[in-house]
């Protein structure tokens, strides 16, 4: 029996990416392991495609539903401009439910500067609770979508914002009882505010246009499961100094509370940038100036040398490929 979560690497490739056999030319990206984007080949133009749902978080679901697929256009270092929603709600659900649910879709669609163009809405006995799937699209010049097959050994290593961004929100959400037996009333509120900054695409269009080796949304998995599939997909090896990665003190009292590991839970908002050393510092000088914070964590390097993570102490520890996500641990019990 499969776990909960995002389907393993190798089974994914395996069942689902293996089986996917015909081609077609116009498809410059197409399905793969860590792959964010499929990029489609519009001649003077391209245009960058995401799929992605959302099922771990109700109370903030038409929100959500919006940023998580912009992110994955924005980590193409392209502007989103249009997304569909098919949502599929259980019964009992309300027009006020709805109504709610597309309140928050349209007013983050308006944030993001993307238009809501299409979808399906319907009552359906399979789900026992809503359950959104969105796609967005992106348009670029041709050339302009950013790959990780373009790292190198010597690129940087950036990540923005804090880990554990998305994965802290929802947990604040779900388990505020809980959260308030060890947490205070600040501390609760500011977890409950990380949902408010799951966006990347500012970090995206700004590295987009100095020039980027690839760019990953960290989403299920969390840092280290997104900094494995980008260096899967480049086939090289990183070396990551785990100090440098911000965990803010309420993420790490719930980790710790929990039992659970703040660079393996979902971080959407957080946006892992590899880019040459001299592009690096402008990304980074840029999105400082921004408002967005941003810190070097690490360097690409051969795959001899393998994924590896540097601890304070000096001590190293493999990454290991992504499995279900943190977040799981803690929201199905």
């Amino acid at each position: 029996m499969l776990k909960i979560g995002k389907l393993d690497s190798d089974v994914l490739k395996r069942i689902v990416i293996d089986k996917i056999t015909y081609r077609r030319p116009e498809v410059k990206v197409r399905a793969g392991v860590g792959e964010d984007c499929a990029v489609v080949d519009f001649g003077e133009y391209e245009c960058a495609i995401s799929t992605d749902p959302i099922t771990a978080d109700v109370k903030d679901i038409g929100r959500l539903s919006i940023h998580i697929s912009c992110n994955d256009i924005a980590s193409n270092g392209i502007e989103p401009l249009g997304i569909t929603l098919a949502c599929m709600l259980p019964p009992g659900t309300t027009e006020e439910d709805i109504e709610t649910i597309m309140g928050q879709a349209g007013q983050a669609a308006k944030d993001a500067g993307v238009e809501i163009i299409g979808g399906h809405t319907e009552i359906t006995p399979v789900v026992t609770q809503p359950v959104i799937v969105s796609t967005a699209f992106g348009r670029g010049v041709a050339g302009q979508s950013a790959s990780a097959r373009d790292m190198k050994p010597g690129d940087v290593i950036i990540l923005t914002k804090n880990a554990g961004l998305e994965g802290t929100g929802i947990i604040a959400a779900d388990r505020e009882e809980e959260l308030a037996e060890f947490l205070d009333a600040d501390e609760i509120r500011r977890a409950h505010d990380m949902l408010r900054r799951v966006s990347v695409i500012r970090e995206g269009v700004i590295a987009g246009k100095i020039g980027t080796a690839g760019m990953h949304d960290v989403t299920e998995g969390g840092i280290y499961g997104a900094i494995w599939e980008m260096c899967q997909i480049a086939g090289l090896g990183c070396e990551i100094r785990e100090e440098a990665i911000f965990v803010d003190p309420v993420t790490r009292k719930i980790a710790d509370h929990y039992g659970i590991d703040p660079y393996r839970l979902i971080s959407s908002g957080c946006m892992l940038i590899v880019a040459s050393p001299e592009h690096g510092e402008q990304i980074v000088a840029h999105c400082e100036e921004a408002g967005i914070p941003t810190a070097v964590i690490g360097t690409v390097c051969d795959a001899d040398h393998g994924l590896v993570t540097v601890a304070a102490d000096g001590a190293q520890s493999e990454i290991a490929p992504p499995g279900p996500d943190e977040l799981y641990k803690v929201i199905v019990r």
